[in-house]
């Protein structure tokens, strides 16, 4: 027998009253009177290891910066007061940094100063390249080519330490600062210098994918990448443009083996790293857009589109090799959905006419389906479906723009079409591809894919008004019959109607509104349009033909309206569709 069987709580217990009980008798399961409820803390962190952070760490970076901003500071004072020749100011501040180097090294393998160690050592490095910059750019003691080398093995030391140490700062000061060396020492940008770039951007890659530091590689693109930009400027017109390419390919597959690379190292199952589609998008236009101008600079037209369509495949090829072995499946969507963007940008260059609104209609299309594989999970800067669906829209919307402003423009309803094969065929193309932006854009936002069937059923509606006018409402010479727009009239009425009817049938509240709509704007232009500027029969066959079959549409409604109950509990259904095809 416990305690609680033995002697029972008063059925007015004090505690839960809100009295003051002395500590000794409160219940251990509830706080003490007064006190907050437990909740998530604000800083996870205790005060120990808070005082370890910042009197360890803080002030150890604060220490190791204050620290090499006074050798700067200093040397600056002893060029102003010429208290040293250069030589031997050059000299005190390789010495001084090497034994911060030493010392750093020292105090991580010896005595165990972690971090002090590190940072030691990444200030050594720094002090290091700033004795190189300063011996060869200010001094000039050392001709770049000396300068460049020395940086090169102060990137070389950097690297190897911070493999064994597995340390990220170290990292950053002896991989950065090597592929930032031609600049530092003044080597320009000639052959030489972005062929150092090259194989020091190699063996970041190589230390990125040993150790798995995905931020490296951005840090990488974000320092060879203007360098690459400018000897491509630079050696136009002086250089092979075959060699241009060349290099610019190799830089590409360098950026593309770091993204690549980094997520079949880690395997990771969530979204994928930002670092990684970073560089795959940022690496692609930088690349296509350099060979583009290059090449367009010496109108090689022919080259031009390879090497679009180049650049397209070998995307799409990367993304298939992507999805079939596993890597990422975000990484297969973003190569593929680059690839398809590539290939329309080719198309956009080298086609026109309906063929080139066929092309982009096609990317949307596609684009909209990767959208249903790729990650949707919400994010502020929307999800990677999210960008995809982005994406074909804004393709979807290029080939609607190109067909209203060449192929079918909003006059020809009025007075048809040039070419009545080439404006249906455009038509028809953008009306599939808002389809299929309604049907796979459900499963990520529906009330985008809500647009996209509207915009597919009014493409629909216009490619037969395009059809009707050609046909009958315009003759040999082009000029509009008025036969044509009461034809026109019955053809939207006849439509609304059976969109409302289908509406009903299907308990659809959109096919609903959408025919109701359609009606609306058929009664607006007959009883404007129509009964202003069409003759005496043409005016009577829009009339009869609008009045009949509005008639049979308030028949229907009232027949056929579901209702209220049998409506929300469609809608339901048809809310739930696109989380059940998930």
């Amino acid at each position: 027998m416990n305690n609680e069987d033995r002697y029972e709580r008063p059925e007015g217990d004090p505690q839960e009253a809100g009295e003051y009980v002395p500590p000794a008798f409160r219940h251990r399961h509830q706080p003490a009177h007064g006190s907050a409820p437990p909740g998530e803390p604000l800083f996870d962190m205790s005060r120990f290891q808070f005082e370890k952070l910042l009197g360890g760490r803080v002030f150890a970076w604060i220490g190791g910066f204050a620290v090499l901003l006074g050798v700067i500071f200093f040397m600056r004072s002893a060029v102003d007061s010429s208290w040293f020749t250069e030589e031997i100011r050059t000299v005190m501040a390789a010495l001084g940094s090497f034994l911060l180097l030493l010392v750093g090294v020292w105090l991580h393998e010896r005595r165990g100063h972690i971090e002090f160690g590190r940072i030691a050592t990444a200030t050594a490095i720094a002090g290091l390249y700033a004795t190189a910059v300063v011996s060869t750019q200010t001094y000039e003691l050392f001709s770049p080519v000396f300068g460049l080398e020395a940086a090169a093995l102060i990137g070389v030391i950097g690297v190897l330490i911070a493999v064994r140490w597995s340390s990220m700062l170290v990292a950053g000061m002896g991989v950065l600062g090597a592929l930032a060396a031609p600049l530092l020492v003044g080597a320009g940008t000639d052959g030489g210098s972005i062929a150092f770039v090259a194989v020091a951007l190699a063996a970041s890659v190589g230390v990125l994918l040993w150790q798995r530091w995905g931020w490296l590689a951005l840090g990488a693109f974000a320092v060879s990448a203007p360098q690459l930009l400018a000897w491509v400027f630079q050696s136009e017109g002086s250089e092979s443009t075959l060699l241009i390419l060349a290099v610019l390919a190799g830089f590409w597959v360098l950026y593309v083996a770091a993204a690549f690379g980094y997520e079949l190292r880690s395997r990771s199952k969530g979204a994928l790293a930002a670092a990684s589609w970073f560089l795959l998008l940022s690496s692609s236009a930088l690349i296509v857009g350099a060979g583009y101008w290059v090449l367009d600079q010496t109108g090689d037209q022919i080259g031009l589109h390879a090497w679009i369509f180049g650049f397209a495949g070998a995307h799409l090829l990367l993304g298939g090799i992507a999805v079939r072995f596993g890597v990422h499946r975000e990484i297969g969507s973003l190569l593929i959905g680059g690839g398809i963007g590539l290939a329309s940008f080719g198309a956009a260059n080298a086609l026109d006419g309906p063929t080139l609104v066929a092309a982009w209609s096609a990317a949307a299309a596609a684009l909209a389906y990767l959208a249903t594989r790729a990650d949707a999970t919400p994010s502020p800067a929307l999800s990677n479906a999210e960008r995809l669906l982005f994406t074909a829209g804004a393709f979807l919307g290029l080939a609607i723009l190109h067909v209203l402003a060449v192929e079918a423009p909003p006059t020809s309803i009025a007075n048809g079409v040039e070419d009545l094969g080439s404006s249906l065929v455009a038509i028809a193309s953008c009306a599939v591809a808002a389809l299929a932006f309604h049907r796979f854009g459900r499963q990520v936002e529906p009330y985008a894919a809500t647009v996209a069937g509207f915009i597919s059923a009014a493409a629909f509606v216009y490619l037969g008004s395009v059809l009707i006018i050609d046909v009958i409402g315009a003759d040999d010479s082009g000029d509009a019959r008025e036969i044509g727009q009461a034809w026109l009239s019955a053809f939207w009425a006849a439509t609304g109607l059976g969109a409302v009817v289908w509406g009903m049938v299907r308990r659809s509240v959109n096919v609903r509104l959408g025919g109701l709509a359609l009606l609306l704007v058929v009664i607006g232009k007959v009883w404007t349009y129509d009964l202003a500027e069409l003759e005496e029969l043409a005016r009577a066959l829009s009339f009869v033909a609008l009045g009949l079959l509005l008639l049979a549409g308030a028949f229907a409604y009232q027949r056929f309206m579901p209702g209220e109950g049998e409506e929300e509990e469609a809608e339901e259904v048809e809310a739930g569709e696109p989380q059940a095809s998930l």
